[in-house]
């Protein structure tokens, strides 16, 4: 086939208007701000986290990296953008590399979990990883190590955040580990004696999946809880599953839904989310009609089956690809995300995006392209409301000093 220059040129210009075209919408649409940059020293790097906000409007988080021992660190940042150390991890029995940020009780104490780090085990090298607590005492903070992992059948590695119940239990995954080495779902219990672990669910690797996904654990208001495996299921492309206490002791654990891969949704490494009609909600790494990751719903249907539907596909390019996100619902019913890769050709530096449900269709909105003037890149953990209706957010890499920051989305 004979190709003109002219259509060349044509076909150069049309790319060119469709980017200016997005440029505009983005601008129109909402502001992005960067409101820390780390720099990889004493106040971190590396801020692969969610953000948790106080009724004061401090967010927390977490670093994987930096911090005064080089082994990460628990942050705040003020309302002003003034970023605090709360602590550094040592490397030892504390922990290292925490993942997935930290969990507020009410008394202002924060819960998370190393990915490394603790007491001994089994595990080669750094240690098997913890779950720590930070109380405030005095214009410090405590650091206390509420369990080491030993790498058998408690698991290691945990690499997600954490979730209370209502009688201030604990709830967590680890990706590794347990009796099937494949990951299990966690419990610790505050007793007079300290804390308790249980393992609730050991995945299996088989139908009932295998490894915990980067997202936070979800509950319901009768204590069941909701969660995504990377890997395993019947297809073996991951599972969404629910855990059920029961009156014997032994959890119950059901697969609601086993993705296929393409053109289904596959591997789904956030969390999950609920809306009001108790529908769920989440996204996954790869699968969809491009093999770029997809947003997906899960509705209950008769006999206890779920019905899947996939709302989106990603396309790659300026349309973002992988997201490793777990979604958020504002007050209208729009949703939000973000993608880990895609959106500027120049940078491949990932994406904010929104779904808006349109006479029954969901459309895709681009709200912030990463790749320009150093504000981030690659937003692994998703976003996080403040009390004024803002979105806040983190890029594990990027930044003025190129470890990484702390945003803000004004819709």
């Amino acid at each position: 086939m004979h190709i003109h220059l002219s259509d060349v040129l044509l076909r150069r210009i049309c790319a060119i208007l469709a980017s200016a075209a997005i440029l505009v919408s983005l601008s129109q649409a909402a502001t992005y701000k960067k409101i820390y940059n780390f720099s990889g020293g004493n106040d971190g790097g590396d801020p692969a986290t969610r953000l948790t906000f106080d009724s004061a409007g401090n967010a927390y988080g977490t670093t994987a990296a930096g911090g005064a021992y080089g082994f990460g660190t628990v942050f705040m940042i003020t309302p002003s953008g003034q970023e605090q150390v709360l602590y550094s991890f040592t490397g030892g029995g504390d922990g290292l590399d925490p993942h997935g940020g930290v969990t507020l009780d009410s008394a202002g104490n924060l819960y998370g979990t190393a990915v490394a780090g603790g007491f001994g085990g089994f595990c080669a090298g750094d240690g098997c990883g913890v779950v720590f607590e930070l109380t405030p005492s005095g214009g410090s903070w405590t650091e206390t190590t509420l369990y080491s992992f030993t790498g058998l059948k408690d698991g290691y590695g945990p690499g997600s955040g954490l979730i209370f119940d209502s009688a201030g239990n604990l709830y967590g995954t680890t990706p590794d580990g347990g009796a099937h080495s494949a990951g299990v779902v966690f419990e610790l219990s505050p007793t007079a004696n300290g804390w308790q672990y249980k393992v609730i669910h050991a995945f299996t690797g088989g139908k009932d999946g295998a490894s915990g996904s980067l997202g936070l654990l979800l509950s319901d208001a009768a204590g069941n809880l909701y969660g995504a495996s990377e890997l395993g299921g019947a297809q073996g492309a991951g599972a969404v599953y629910e855990l059920t206490p029961t009156s014997r002791g032994p959890w119950k654990a059901t697969v609601l839904y086993d993705f296929k891969g393409m053109p289904d949704a596959a591997n789904p490494y956030g969390g999950l989310i609920f809306d009001a009609a108790g529908n769920l909600y989440g996204t996954t790494y790869f699968g969809g009609q491009n093999g770029m990751g997809a947003v997906f719903q899960l509705t209950p249907g008769p006999n206890g089956k779920w019905q899947e539907n996939v709302l989106y596909n990603f396309q790659g390019g300026a349309d973002g690809s992988f997201p490793t996100t777990t979604l958020l619902f504002d007050a209208k019913g729009t949703l939000y995300g973000t993608t880990s890769t895609g959106g500027r050709p120049s940078c491949d530096c990932g994406t904010i995006f929104t779904l808006t449900l349109s006479r029954g269709q969901w459309k895709e909105k681009l709200v912030h392209l990463f790749g320009v003037g150093h504000d981030g890149s690659y937003p692994n953990y998703g976003l996080t409301f403040d009390q004024s209706g803002n979105l806040y957010g983190t890029a594990p890499v990027g930044g003025s000093g190129g470890q990484g920051i702390v945003f803000r989305l004004t819709p």
